[in-house]
């Protein structure tokens, strides 16, 4: 195995691929540019990156890069898929709550709120044309790509990595995986524990497609003395009000296991494990705030024995 390390996104990202040959380090060693250039599209934390330097205030049809415009489309497809609890639209929803800054800032303070309940625009109204290099956005909408951006380049990433050598890649924890381990086994991903940092619930076998976490436990803060947290639910512009405190979904990919795990938590317990149940591509578990764990039928199938 040879693996690369390193930071983008406001992530860890670790690439893996089956093999120890000179020229996969090699391959490995042009990742961190690749994902330099995604950024500067992407993050609405950097001042010069693309999406910060659309002028999004009057709607209508915009000229985007070829990123840009991949990664709304797939943002569009999540927002489809889970009808409308994912949408790449919550950014002002994010600032109100105080989400200004990078989490991962040190110096990270959460904004006071100038109100409360943002009304989230609709998402149907967004476009994205990758052939014509365009892309629409509702009027005084801004976005923000952040979950969906990164199972996104995880996915593209083991695709790319995988015409070599079987890869996998984690992108911030939205996992993708290119295919079988080159001996035909799967690989090994560990759950982790929300409630012990570094501790694991159980590992997975993942021999292709994706696995990705959405968890309240980490990016977390007080408002005015309320609780927040970075996931916002779109019906009602806040923090969502939920007893599930992470959800692991397992996944054909990892932005749609990002996007799958981020709804289950949205809709809570009961209506969470009903949602993955009635996607028959899904596996997924729930960690409730009272340690409970609820796991959906086809779970079992992907538990490492």
């Amino acid at each position: 195995m040879t693996t690369k390390i390193f930071e983008a996104m406001g992530s860890r990202i670790a690439a893996v691929m089956d093999g120890d040959d000179p020229a996969i380090a090699v391959e490995l060693d042009k990742l961190p540019p690749i994902f330099e250039d995604w950024e500067s599209a992407l993050s609405r934390f950097r001042p010069d990156s693309e999406i910060n330097r659309l002028r999004f205030a009057s709607g209508g049809n915009l000229r985007a890069g070829p990123t840009l415009c991949a990664v709304l489309a797939e943002s569009i497809r999540a927002a489809k898929y889970t009808g409308g609890l994912v949408t790449p639209l919550v950014r002002e929803a994010l600032q109100a709550a105080g989400y200004e800054g990078s989490f991962e800032d040190e110096n990270f303070t959460p904004a006071a709120s100038p109100h409360a309940g943002i009304r989230i625009p609709d998402w149907r109204k967004l476009r994205s044309d990758p052939s014509r290099g365009r892309i629409a956005v509702p009027e005084q909408a801004r976005l923000d790509l952040g979950g969906i951006a990164k199972g996104w380049a995880a996915d593209r990433t083991a695709a790319r990595l995988g015409r070599r050598r079987p890869a996998l890649v984690d992108a911030g924890g939205d996992i993708s995986v290119s295919g079988p381990r080159a001996d035909g086994s799967p690989w090994p991903v560990g759950v982790g524990n929300p409630f012990a940092e570094g501790g694991l619930l159980l590992i997975l076998a993942i021999s292709a497609g994706g696995v990705a976490t959405s968890g309240r436990d980490y990016r977390k803060w007080l408002q005015s003395g309320r609780p927040r947290h970075h996931i916002i639910d779109p019906r009602t512009g806040e923090s969502a009000e939920t007893d599930v405190l992470a959800a692991t979904v397992i996944a054909p990919s990892a932005s749609r296991a990002e996007a799958g795990a981020k709804a289950a938590l949205i809709l809570g317990s009961r209506e969470g494990i009903a949602w993955i149940e009635k996607h028959p591509e899904l596996a997924g578990l729930l960690v409730l705030d009272d340690r409970r764990i609820i796991y959906s039928r086809r779970f079992s199938d992907y538990v490492w024995n």
